[in-house]
């Protein structure tokens, strides 16, 4: 399992998508406050269900297309999440509060995104090597 590299990226998205949005905050507000995702219920179940994919990817070793098919869906549900953070983070002239800096944490769907498809591929690449051992049978 480990000795895949495709688990090593999961690891990585995990890392990403559940370890670190808890250290780096989305933005940081007009009156110097940090927002983390945890302020807003959504983005909190958005991140809760990635990170619940990136770990049934991570012990679905076995079955590739299984695994193949939760990350491209964990891949649509983190560009969702990122657009999110961009319509909230430009949509907020009406509030009393604005946005005045981006955080790091705004940016982690990015590198998730970058990472799942790094994994798909290894796992595309696992997948041929199968089939191709079978047709020499």
């Amino acid at each position: 399992m480990i000795q895949r590299i495709q688990t090593v990226y999961l690891i990585i998205t995990f890392l990403l998508i559940g370890v670190l949005p808890f250290l780096f905050p989305l933005w940081k507000l007009s009156d110097g406050k940090d927002y983390f995702f945890m302020q807003n219920q959504i983005y909190a179940i958005l991140l809760g269900l990635s990170t619940a994919i990136t770990i049934y990817s991570i012990i679905s070793f076995k079955k590739r297309q299984t695994q193949f098919v939760a990350n491209r869906l964990n891949i649509v549900l983190n560009l969702i999440l990122l657009g999110l953070f961009v319509y909230h983070s430009l949509n907020l002239s009406g509030e009393t509060v604005a946005v005045s800096e981006k955080g790091i944490g705004m940016f982690l769907p990015v590198l998730a995104v970058i990472f799942l498809v790094l994994a798909n591929k290894a796992i595309k690449k696992d997948e041929d090597l199968v089939k191709s051992v079978d047709r020499l049978r």
